[in-house]
C-alpha cells in the first residue's frame, strides 16, 4: 500500500468514525453511570466511600492503603474504624480558630491571616490566645470555586489556601479543567484528553460497540490501562500495528486489558474494512468472527478463531484450499470439521516442501504413497494420520468434480486401505461403584454452583452430549398429554431437535436453574446455562472448557476413586456411554433406547448392547451353578429376585469377568478377597467352566509340592484350602454333567 493510500484509508477511517460514534460517547471524559452493566465497577466495601475498588481488594487504593500500613488487620476490625475520609473530593481542613473559615496552614493549624497576627502578638499559647475575628463581611464573602469545598478565599484568588497549591503545582491550567479533575478525582471515569483526535475516536466507537455489544464488561480501570499503554507506543491509529504487535506490546498486562484492547482495534477494523467472505476470502488469515453465520460445536460465537491459510507455502495450494473451504462451509460443513480439513492441508504442505514439489502436475500416486510413509513418521498416532488422509482425498476429489484445475493427475487419490486401521474403542461407561460416588447426594451438594450440578445430573440420566446440555434453550421442558414432563434439546451432533423423559425431581431442579437466572438476568436469557462472568447480556451460553474443569475440581473434592483406591478421572460424554449401558443392562429395547439417544441407526446403538441377548439369560438361569462348598445354587427364574440376580450376574460379566466362573458379589460392594476367588464364599461356577477347574487343580497340586519341598507350611495350608474347594467343585460340576447328559440320551 501506498503512502497516499494509507493517508487516504485514515482520511476515510474519520469520516466514519465521525459518523458512527453517537454524541453520549464523543466525550473526552466518560463517567458511566454507576448502575450501568458493562462499565460496572465495583464500590469500595468502606461505609459511606463512593470511591471504586480495586481488583481483588474489595476497597479502594486509599482505605487499601490504610489496610496494609495497620498490618491488615480482621478486616471486620478495619471497616469497623477505617479512619477519617480519604483525600480527595471534600473540603480541606480549616484554620482552629473558632468561627474561621479560612484554610488551615502547615503550621499551627491557623490560616495566613491568624497566623500573621499571632506572630505579631508574641506568638503566645495558642490554646489561651485571645484570637482577633477575622471574619469578613456578608457581601465580601468569597469560598472556593470547587463546588465540593466551602472554605473562604481571598477575594483575588480562585481557590482556598490548599487548592490554590495544587493548582499551581500542575502549572496552572485552565481552571475550569482543574475543576473538572478535581470532581473526577476518585471516580469511575474514562479520561480521553490526552489522545490523538483520531485514537479518542477510536477509543470512544470502541466504548459505544462495547456498549451495544453487552458481551463483556469494561471497567473504566480497563479501559484506561489500555489508554495508557497506547499513549506510550505512540500510535496515531489502533491499526498502526497489528494484533499480533499489539500482544507483543501489551506483554504480561492483564487479560482483560488486552482483550479489550484488541477488541477495540477489531472494532475499528470492521468498521472501516466491513465483514463477509469479499473481506476475509482475499486474506491469508481468515477471522471466522468476521463471516456471518458460523458458530462453534457448542453454539457459540466464533470470537477470535482463526482458520490460518499462510502456513501453505505453495500459492496455488493455498489458492485451491481457501476455495475448497469456503464452499465446504457455506454448504453447512461444521466449523471444526472444516478445521480439520485446513489442518490436512498445512500437513501437505509441509511434505511438499521438503521434498521439493512446487506443481499441482507433479501429485501422483507414487507421490502419495511417499506422503503416506511421511505421516507414519509424525506424531499422533494412527488417528492423526487417518484425520491427514481423509480430508486431502475429498480435496482431490473436489477438484476434478468442479474443474478447479484439470492439471491435477487422475492417479491423486487415496484408496481403501490406505489408512491405518484404527484400535476398536474400548468400553468408555463407569463402573457402578464409580458412579455411586457421583450419584451419592452428600456429594452432588459438595458442587460451588448449583448450574454445575444441574448439568451433570442431566449428563448422567439424560444421555445428552455435553454439548447439547450447555445449550439447552431457557424453556426447554415440554409435557405429554398426561403432564409427563421431558426435555427439549437440540442434538448439535445430527443437528436437529430432540426430547428425552425426565423425572419430576430432575424437572424441579431446572425450575430452579431457571429462577436463578432471572434474578440475575430479569430481562431473561436465551439458554438455560448462561456464561456467569463476561456476559452482560446473558446470552452466551457456559463453555464445556469452564465445566470441565469445575468437574475435575470436585471429583478431587468428593475423592471419587475407583476400585483400586485411585482418583476418578472421567469426561462428560463417558455418561452419555453409562446411560445407554444402564438401559441395555435392563433390558429396555433397541428402539427405545435408539430414541432415547437420538441415533440415526441400530449400528451406532449397538455400539453400548453387549449382553443384551435373552438367550444368554435363559442359558445361565437353566445352567448349574455350583459355590466352592460344592453346593448347587439354584434360581428361581419367576421369583422376586430374579431379575436383580440376573443384573447382578450380567453386571459381573461385564466388569468382573473371571476365568473359571462369576462373581457373586453384591454391585455397591468392594472385593474383600482380591485374586482369592477360589477362597470367596460369593464364587461361583458351573459346567462351561470344567476344563478350567481341572487346570487350575493341576496347578495347586504343583504348587503344593514345591512349598512341601521348600518348608513354607503356611503356603501349604492356603494352598490346600484352595485344592479341597476345587475338588469339591468339580466332583459336583462333573455330577451335573452326567446327569444333563443322560436327561439329553433319554430324550
Amino acid at each position: 500500500m501506498t503512502a497516499t493510500e494509507k493517508v487516504s484509508g485514515k482520511s476515510g477511517l474519520l469520516e466514519q468514525l465521525m459518523s458512527a460514534v453517537r454524541a453520549e460517547f464523543r466525550t473526552e471524559i466518560f463517567a458511566p453511570a454507576p448502575d450501568d452493566p458493562v462499565f460496572i465497577t465495583d464500590a469500595c466495601m468502606v461505609a459511606d466511600c463512593d470511591r471504586p475498588a480495586g481488583p481483588r481488594r474489595g476497597m479502594c487504593s486509599p482505605h487499601a492503603l490504610r489496610f496494609r500500613k495497620r498490618g491488615k488487620p480482621p478486616m471486620a476490625d478495619f471497616l469497623a474504624d477505617p479512619g477519617p475520609p480519604v483525600r480527595g473530593r471534600s473540603s480541606l481542613a480549616v484554620c482552629i480558630v473558632a468561627g474561621c473559615r479560612y484554610g488551615r496552614g502547615a503550621k499551627n493549624g491557623l490560616c495566613s491571616r491568624h497566623l500573621y497576627r499571632w506572630e505579631r502578638a508574641g506568638r503566645p499559647d495558642v490554646a489561651t490566645w485571645d484570637a482577633p475575628d477575622m471574619t469578613p463581611s456578608d457581601a465580601t464573602v468569597v469560598e472556593c470555586r470547587l463546588p465540593f469545598c466551602n472554605i473562604w478565599v481571598n477575594p483575588t484568588k480562585l481557590f482556598c489556601m490548599g487548592h490554590e497549591g495544587r493548582w499551581r503545582h500542575q502549572g496552572q491550567p485552565d481552571p475550569d479543567r482543574f475543576i473538572a479533575d478535581c470532581e473526577l478525582i476518585g471516580t469511575a471515569r474514562i479520561d480521553l484528553r490526552f489522545l490523538d483526535p483520531q485514537l479518542r475516536l477510536e477509543f470512544q466507537y470502541s466504548l459505544q460497540c462495547r456498549h451495544d455489544s453487552r458481551s463483556r464488561t469494561a471497567p473504566p480501570r480497563v479501559v484506561m490501562a489500555v489508554v495508557r499503554l497506547v499513549k506510550k507506543r505512540g500510535v496515531v491509529s489502533l491499526l498502526d500495528l497489528s494484533e499480533h504487535q499489539w500482544r507483543e506490546h501489551a506483554g504480561a498486562r492483564a487479560v482483560e486489558s488486552i482483550r479489550f484492547l484488541l477488541d477495540a482495534r477489531d472494532a475499528v477494523e470492521t468498521l472501516r474494512d466491513g465483514t463477509g467472505w469479499e473481506v476475509e476470502f482475499s486474506k491469508d488469515v481468515w477471522r471466522l468472527s468476521k463471516l456471518p453465520g458460523l458458530t462453534l460445536p457448542a453454539g457459540r460465537p466464533c470470537s477470535r478463531s482463526h482458520f490460518r491459510f499462510d502456513r501453505i507455502v505453495q500459492p496455488w495450494l493455498r489458492a485451491l484450499g481457501k476455495r475448497w473451504t469456503r464452499l465446504r462451509l457455506s454448504s453447512g460443513m461444521s466449523v471444526g470439521a472444516a478445521r480439520r480439513g485446513v489442518d490436512a492441508l498445512n500437513s501437505f504442505s509441509s511434505f511438499l516442501t521438503s521434498v521439493g514439489i512446487d506443481a499441482i502436475e507433479e501429485i501422483d500416486r507414487p507421490l502419495l504413497e511417499r506422503y503416506l510413509a511421511f505421516l507414519m513418521s509424525q506424531p499422533g498416532g494412527n488417528g492423526s494420520t487417518k484425520a491427514r488422509i481423509g480430508p486431502l482425498n475429498v480435496f482431490f476429489q473436489n477438484i476434478r468434480q468442479y474443474g478447479w484445475d484439470d492439471a491435477l493427475p487422475g492417479t491423486a487419490a487415496f484408496y481403501v486401505g490406505d489408512t491405518p486401521p484404527i484400535p476398536k474403542q474400548v468400553d468408555r461407561r463407569l463402573a457402578e461403584y464409580v458412579m455411586t460416588q457421583i450419584e451419592a447426594p452428600a456429594n452432588l451438594d459438595r458442587w460451588p454452583n448449583q448450574a454445575g450440578r444441574l448439568i451433570t445430573l442431566i449428563l448422567s440420566r439424560c444421555g445428552l452430549r455435553i454439548s447439547s446440555a450447555l445449550t439447552l434453550e431457557f424453556d426447554c421442558l415440554l409435557h405429554d398429554s398426561q403432564g409427563a414432563p421431558y426435555l427439549r434439546y437440540f442434538n448439535t451432533k445430527m443437528r436437529r431437535e430432540a426430547a428425552v423423559p425426565i423425572d419430576e425431581e430432575l424437572e424441579a431442579a431446572i425450575r430452579e436453574q431457571q429462577q436463578r437466572v432471572l434474578d440475575r438476568w430479569p430481562d431473561g436469557t436465551p439458554c438455560l446455562f448462561p456464561r456467569p462472568n463476561a456476559n452482560v447480556s446473558g446470552h452466551t451460553p457456559l463453555s464445556d472448557g469452564t465445566y470441565r474443569h469445575t468437574l475435575n475440581r470436585w471429583l478431587a473434592t468428593c475423592e471419587i476413586h475407583d476400585e483400586h483406591g485411585r482418583p476418578v478421572h472421567l469426561t462428560p460424554h463417558q455418561w452419555r456411554h453409562t446411560f445407554a449401558c444402564r438401559l441395555i443392562n435392563r433390558d429396555v429395547p433397541h428402539e427405545v433406547v435408539r430414541v432415547l439417544l437420538d441415533h440415526d441407526s441400530h449400528e451406532m446403538t449397538s455400539h453400548y448392547a453387549k449382553l443384551t441377548d435373552q438367550t444368554v439369560r435363559r442359558h445361565w438361569e437353566q445352567a448349574t451353578k455350583v459355590n466352592i462348598k460344592g453346593e448347587r445354587i439354584s434360581i428361581d427364574p419367576e421369583g422376586p429376585l430374579a431379575q436383580a440376580q440376573w443384573a447382578k450376574a450380567r453386571y459381573s460379566m461385564a466388569t468382573q469377568a473371571l476365568p473359571n466362573g462369576y462373581c457373586g458379589l453384591p454391585l455397591q460392594k468392594t472385593c474383600p478377597h482380591a485374586n482369592a476367588c477360589l477362597s470367596c464364599p460369593v464364587f461361583l461356577t458351573g459346567p462351561e467352566f470344567l476344563p478350567e477347574l481341572r487346570e487350575q487343580r493341576h496347578h495347586t497340586l504343583t504348587l503344593i509340592d514345591v512349598s512341601e519341598r521348600k518348608g513354607q507350611t503356611r503356603m501349604v495350608e492356603m494352598n490346600q484350602q484352595v485344592l479341597t474347594n476345587l475338588d469339591r467343585m468339580i466332583s459336583e460340576v462333573e455330577k451335573a454333567a452326567e446327569e444333563e447328559e443322560e436327561t439329553t440320551h433319554a430324550g
